[in-house]
């Protein structure tokens, strides 16, 4: 059997991975224990984040010709990638987190919908809430007005209204 036909299925797995992505980052992994890959593993997991290790050369080839080409000049040594469908900002929010407490993954780049971004962008876009968030701070601010008013409609029947 030749090589090509052996990776061409893993080729295939990746490209279908990142087919409906909205976004993908790049890490460095090199120096986790496997205490702390495990625990890595889990957070991306409850985020809806798939992350896999490939080689960089089958990461190469499967993000030629896609929003996410602009990843393959960052697959230099070890490098996993977390994907997700549903969440555009959760890959590079976990992944920044749990560097914080763990300063041997380094985070190499990302593409955000459709957007390529360094690992420095990666960083700044971490910061940005979910949109499960956005959208409860965006009623919650929406509410608190109409809510208000409400309180101040109440107080002034119930002053208006004769004591019994």
């Amino acid at each position: 059997m030749a090589k090509v036909e052996q990776k061409k299925p893993i080729v295939d797995e990746i490209s279908e991975l990142l087919k409906d992505a909205k976004s993908a980052v790049l890490v460095d992994y090199r120096g986790l224990t496997v205490e702390q890959d495990t625990n890595l593993r889990k957070q991306l997991r409850e985020a809806g984040v798939t992350y896999k290790v490939y080689k960089n050369t089958m990461l190469n080839f499967a993000v030629k010709g896609t929003d996410f080409e602009e990843l393959s000049k960052h697959l230099e040594g070890p490098t996993a990638i977390a994907v997700s469908d549903t969440d555009a900002t959760a890959p590079a929010r976990v992944l920044y987190n749990f560097a914080k407490g763990a300063e041997a993954l380094e985070l190499k780049a990302g593409v955000v919908e459709g957007t390529y971004y360094d690992s420095e962008g990666i960083k700044v876009i971490a910061t940005i809430p979910s949109r499960d968030e956005l959208i409860s701070k965006f009623l919650g601010s929406i509410q608190s007005p109409i809510t208000n008013f409400a309180r101040v409609i109440k107080q002034i029947a119930e002053k208006d209204e004769p004591a019994a």
